[in-house]
């Protein structure tokens, strides 16, 4: 039989991902749907509202209703059981004050990475931030701060977990014009990043089994997205 036969293309194909993304109706989250879904993944948004089915739908996600600081373990593991990963994308957003910034982006990280345990999911990929590693400056904004800290607790309980994570710090989110080259390395200059190239750095991750353990900042640059997941993982072994 020609190796270019139906039967024979059907048999080489790759057996592609199903992602749980927290957040997802987040603009990064929604990003990331679209590039996995467009290359053959299945992503799953896990959304607070039934108002945001439709969009996340029409990204290529299944959509799972499920409010991160109002459910438990078991309803989040239920949620993700059967996936082969799951992506931390989720935050309090602009407009929340401080206790938001704990329930979300420190209390529902650590919910997923809990849930993952129990269901067998091993694969973390956690969305932080730069600037989480030393205690904000005095002078900074309260709320600011108050972020700035749950992202931290997020990235301490998830390193004392025994899963496959990997935390990405992106710098200063925009929403210009992908470039599709990036600057990702363990420390990075501040900077900026567009969100439609942090969720293409995502996707690459989940296909890079070699980043797990790995703590990576970003920034635009003039690397191929790819090829700098590469090289991250080059310079750690």
């Amino acid at each position: 039989m020609s190796l270019r036969s139906p039967s024979w293309r059907s048999l080489l194909t790759v057996v592609r991902m199903r992602v749980a993304v927290a957040g997802g109706h987040g603009k990064v989250a929604r990003h990331l749907s679209r590039v996995l879904a467009a290359r053959g993944d299945v992503p799953i948004a896990l959304i607070r509202s039934l108002n945001q089915v439709d969009d996340v739908t029409s990204d290529g996600a299944e959509a799972v209703v499920l409010d991160l600081e109002r459910c438990n373990v078991a309803d989040v593991a239920g949620a993700i059981t059967g996936a082969e990963a799951v992506v931390f994308a989720a935050g309090a957003g602009p407009g929340s004050g401080a206790g938001r910034k704990d329930s979300v982006d420190r209390a529902a990280a650590a919910l997923l990475a809990e849930a993952a345990e129990q269901a067998g999911v091993s694969r973390y990929v956690l969305i932080s931030s730069m600037g989480v590693d030393t205690e904000p400056p005095a002078g900074t904004d309260d709320v600011f701060a108050a972020y700035l800290r749950a992202k931290a607790a997020s990235e301490r309980d998830l390193r004392e977990r025994d899963l496959d994570w990997t935390i990405l710090r992106p710098g200063r989110l925009t929403d210009d014009e992908p470039t599709g080259q990036v600057l990702l390395e363990e420390s990075v200059p501040r900077g900026a990043v567009p969100r439609q190239d942090v969720a293409a750095v995502v996707a690459s991750l989940l296909e890079q089994p070699a980043t797990a353990g790995l703590t990576l900042e970003l920034v635009s640059g003039v690397v191929p997205v790819d090829a700098a997941v590469v090289a991250a993982t080059e310079r750690t072994d």
